[in-house]
């Protein structure tokens, strides 16, 4: 075993054994406490939770290859922008007065707020979502065990799926929620000892996003020498019109996700829940800063290294990726002599080029730096823990979907606590079974996947959830219309525009990723023109809806709470209020 699985092994052992115990030293035993925490984690607490759930294995694994490689620097920015910007739109827009409503889930507004064939499609929706998310996080567990500790991507997916389910089914949201505070510790660490100390070799400056700078001048001059684009170019790799699309899709999509909007219910409070946000934004803002820069340098130290090295004398950091098939020629293939002269040349920017994997990018900096043995499995730790954490979030909400949403309201409203959690350890087990299956088989590199998931929930959630809080009038028939539509349609795009089918141009060149916005769009005016045909909700709930949006716990927010708001009284008559709520 070299030194590098070695160190690896050693700190996925430590880490393990640390979530392990403190999902068991958190272990629950109320449905309030298996989907929501008890709505008792502090601030900070929930901040961090929210960060490492949200951080997942696009964020740590692939962000910074995208940007260094499959982008070419400045058309990066758009994840930076997108997945940084959805949580000012949820600290605005939704996580208060979400909170404020009181339900486990989103099908569980969605249901009080329209109706129960609103909630059956927010079900549907929210499972899709979860799982083509899932999928990414469950593909980079495999790709870190496949490099690191030798293992096949199956056998690394079937390991991360034994750790989640141990935690995940033991300790429900509490147990996630405190699990992932510890993954957040271990995958920021990760993420910044070894880009300082690269930052610090490269420009002698210890603050990467400071240090970085020094070298975008020569990392632009040495691809403009090999014949490519600048690494600073605009608009080099993505249109205008479509980098406004996919940061819109990104943007909207991280203020629908259902595993990042059921974060803020576990908050102690409506004012508890903005600072969450805020220590959400605090904690991300450390690894989206520095993700530029280390995609800057290892793709600077990656060509000064390769081009115009001899095909068989290649570095050994080099090689070992190869060997897993993480770096290939251009076709997929063996990298090939080209040139006739037996190196790798990049000059021209065609020949001997070769096929750069976005997931290695970070996990493979340290190796290309010549860090030692023990940072290397440090990355490799920190990035099992940005995959897990996100895992075990998804599949809460796909498990609180199952059996909240679905078996306790529409099928056993009478199922005891008991039996509720029962329903939902099964489904949650059932979820990591079908997670496993699509980590083993994705259907693209992980931040590609994951950003369809955000496509997906920017039209289908968003939408409804903001006209359900600042458009009193929306109805149960237009957000369910609006959210079929927006779902269906980005679903079909997305299936007719992945390479499976061979449209990859799509329509107008938009590209999957992107398509999402669009969706949002025609969720939109579904909505709206069915609402404004359509039967409008209870006086009560027009009520309910103005109410929420105020500080305070009001008369029909209380009477909500308790379940019989269609019990109010209302003293106004027939009309529904015009401002603020009535005390």
């Amino acid at each position: 075993m070299s030194d590098i699985q070695t160190w690896t092994l050693v700190f996925v052992v430590l880490t393990f054994g640390i979530y392990i115990y403190i999902a068991y030293a958190s272990r629950v035993s109320t449905t309030s406490g298996f989907y929501v925490a008890g709505g008792g984690i502090p601030a900070p607490a929930n901040g961090a939770a929210i960060a490492a759930d949200w951080m997942s294995a696009a964020s740590f694994i692939s962000m910074a290859g995208l940007i260094a490689f499959a982008m070419n620097g400045y058309a990066g920015s758009v994840y930076l922008m997108g997945w940084t910007g959805g949580y000012v739109l949820l600290a605005m827009l939704l996580a208060p007065y979400l909170r404020k409503f009181g339900k486990y889930t989103i099908p569980d507004f969605v249901g009080d707020r329209y109706n129960e064939s609103a909630r059956l499609v927010a079900v549907v929706a929210a499972i899709v979502v979860s799982f083509v998310y899932v999928a990414g996080q469950m593909a980079g567990v495999g790709v870190v065990f496949q490099r690191f500790l030798g293992v096949t991507t199956e056998w690394g997916v079937i390991i991360g799926m034994v750790i989640v389910f141990f935690y995940a089914v033991l300790g429900g949201m509490k147990g996630i929620t405190w699990t992932q505070v510890a993954q957040y510790t271990v995958l920021i660490i990760a993420y910044l000892i070894p880009v300082v100390a690269i930052s610090v070799k490269l420009t002698g400056m210890p603050v990467p996003q400071i240090g970085f700078g020094a070298i975008l001048s020569q990392l632009d001059g040495l691809q403009q020498d090999l014949g490519f684009a600048a690494y600073t170019e605009a608009f080099s790799t993505t249109s205008m019109a479509n980098m406004v699309l996919i940061t819109a899709s990104l943007m909207f999509g991280t203020a629908g996700l259902p595993h990042v909007i059921v974060r803020f219910y576990t908050a102690k409070s409506v004012r508890a829940a903005r600072f969450s946000a805020l220590w959400a934004l605090f904690f991300i803002s450390l690894l989206y800063t520095t993700a530029p820069a280390i995609g800057a340098f290892s793709k600077l130290n990656f060509m000064e290294q390769i081009n115009g090295s001899a095909l068989n004398a290649t570095p050994d950091w080099f090689n070992t990726w190869r060997d897993v098939g993480l770096i290939t020629g251009v076709d997929g293939g063996e990298i090939q002599d080209l040139n006739g002269n037996g190196t790798i040349d990049f000059t021209g920017g065609e020949t001997n080029e070769i096929l750069v994997n976005n997931d290695i990018i970070v996990l493979a900096a340290p190796e290309i730096a010549g860090l030692p043995a023990p940072i290397v499995g440090l990355v490799a730790a920190g990035a099992l823990a940005a995959a897990l954490s996100t895992a075990s979030g998804l599949l809460l909400v796909i498990s609180s979907a199952v059996a909240n949403d679905v078996y306790y309201k529409k099928i056993n409203p009478a199922a005891t606590e008991a039996r509720q959690l029962l329903v939902g350890r099964i489904a949650m087990a059932g979820a990591i079974l079908v997670a496993g299956y699509l980590g083993i088989n994705p259907p693209g590199f992980v931040a590609q996947v994951v950003a369809l998931a955000f496509g997906l929930a920017a039209a289908s959630f968003f939408p409804i959830l903001v006209l359900g809080i600042f458009w009193k009038k929306t109805t149960a028939a237009g957000a369910t219309a609006g959210l079929a539509a927006g779902l269906i349609t980005t679903s079909l795009y997305m299936l007719w525009t992945i390479d499976i089918y061979g449209n990859s141009a799509g329509i107008w060149e938009i590209p999957e990723t992107g398509f999402g916005t669009v969706g949002m769009l025609i969720n939109f005016v579904v909505t709206i023109v069915v609402s404004t045909f359509t039967k409008k909700p209870s006086l009560a709930m027009q009520e309910l809806v103005e109410e929420i949006r105020y500080p305070g716990k009001t008369k029909l927010v209380a009477a909500h709470a308790e379940g019989h708001l269609d019990d109010v009284v209302l003293d106004d008559g027939d009309n529904p209020p015009s401002g603020g709520p009535r005390h």
